[in-house]
């Protein structure tokens, strides 16, 4: 997408007449903003010409809001797989409507978008500080969740008989569109209301927002199964020690867990494809010298050396082989057939990663993303997801949030410091 065409005007419900009742605190101006680009090269062009560079709205509490807070009503969701953070962020927006704006009711939609369909007749659970008050210190979220699109008009009926002002949805790619959908349904029937997602997605992978949470839990806890797995190496002849880490298209927590521990010979992730005649023939080098190596693997990286899958989850997405199992299989067939033997040790951290609550740095950050979705939300703002760029939080209109997946770049420096690293070759074709 040329920067040109990006668009990140923000979609607001109306003009913001009622002050805040925020008070001892230095209000965001609506004005404000937060540069796309920042290295010189892309913004001296601009400027030169007479453009304006590129840039988000940032986010904060704002002088005057929309929504009269003594009548209003919200509804949180969460959907998709669990991640560590949201609890924190269920538990951000409730103290932030109730203590910053004086809100009274809350919902909390049982399990996803399941909860807005009246076919499930999943009764909402009404969110106060009782029910929140220690839920940040628990993995997973006290909501439930689900995967899978309901009917959206059917889910805005559910909204405008609840009398539900603004709508918070926590989810990844596939929630965002449903959020998108559930906008245009809104927008269509005229109706005042307002929907704010928030970028809960383990794999980092939401473009035009650098961190998504749970992200950095991930990648902590990811560096205890790849210190066992060196251990486990280390401690046999030609040990290999196997982690088979989350990232379906994007493999963030691969590379970064790699960079948080010195001892992986080898990341596979889904932006830089390898063979396996390569990867076999470097391990055997490796072996052959240093008598041990460790192999981190993204859940999505080499699908194509598998046949392909067919089946899809009720998300709509491809329900991928498991490569850490193929990989597993294919090592220890290629050394038995040339009479080496191997010490393989497989490691799937997966769910018991997801399923933690989050640590001190994710749950700061959480807090931030509930309290600016909660401003936004007040403020009248719609169809945006709360982001982060480039140090500060910023509003991203969904359509451009949802526009493309966020990838690693084979050829930046995230990649590149990973290839140093780990010392593995740029092409293993």
């Amino acid at each position: 997408m040329l920067d040109e065409k990006l668009d990140f005007t923000i979609k607001s419900l109306g003009q913001a007449r009622i002050l805040s009742p925020m008070v001892g605190l230095q209000f965001t101006k609506n004005d404000s903003r937060v540069l796309y680009h920042t290295c010189a090269e892309k913004i001296e062009p601009c400027l030169k010409s007479g453009q304006i560079p590129k840039s988000f709205e940032m986010a904060g509490p704002r002088e005057k809001i929309y929504f009269d807070p003594s009548k209003l009503k919200c509804g949180i969701v969460t959907c998709g797989g669990l991640c560590p953070g949201l609890n924190d962020v269920i538990r951000a927006i409730v103290l932030s409507l109730f203590y910053h704006y004086g809100v009274q009711t809350i919902f909390g939609f049982r399990y996803g978008y399941e909860g807005l369909s009246s076919k499930y007749r999943h009764t909402p659970l009404e969110l106060n500080l009782d029910n929140v008050a220690n839920i940040h210190k628990m993995g997973g979220t006290i909501l439930g969740s689900s995967r899978g699109p309901q009917d959206i008009s059917d889910m805005v009926d559910t909204l405008e008989r609840m009398n539900v002002g603004i709508l918070f949805t926590l989810g990844g790619d596939g929630t965002l569109r449903g959020t998108h959908e559930i906008y245009r349904e809104i927008e269509r029937r005229r109706l005042k209301i307002a929907v704010i997602g928030i970028p809960k997605t383990i794999d980092n992978d939401i473009s035009f927002i650098s961190k998504s949470f749970g992200f950095e839990t991930a990648v902590g806890e990811s560096r205890i199964a790849i210190s066992s797995a060196h251990a486990e190496a280390t401690g046999y002849r030609n040990g290999v020690g196997l982690v088979k880490l989350m990232g379906r298209e994007s493999g963030f927590i691969a590379a970064n867990a790699t960079l948080a521990n010195s001892d992986v010979n080898f990341c596979l992730v889904p932006e830089s494809p390898f063979s396996l005649e390569a990867l076999l023939s470097s391990l055997k080098e490796r072996l052959e010298r240093r008598y041990h190596a460790v192999i981190v693997v993204a859940e999505g990286a080499g699908q194509d050396l598998m046949e392909s899958s067919k089946k899809r989850d009720s998300s709509g997405n491809i329900k991928f082989k498991d490569i850490g199992l193929f990989l597993k299989d294919k090592i220890a067939v290629h050394f038995k057939r040339l009479g080496i033997e191997v010490n393989l040790k497989y490691i799937d951290p997966s769910y018991m990663i997801r399923s933690l609550p989050a640590n001190p740095h994710d749950s700061v950050f959480c807090l931030l993303l509930g309290q600016n979705a909660v401003h936004a939300g007040m403020s009248g703002r719609t169809d945006m997801v709360v982001g982060y760029w480039n140090g500060q939080h910023t509003h991203v209109p969904i359509p451009l949030a949802i526009s493309r997946k966020k990838l690693i770049d084979p050829y930046g420096r995230l990649w590149g410091s990973v290839l140093a690293s780990t010392g593995q070759r740029q092409d293993m074709l």
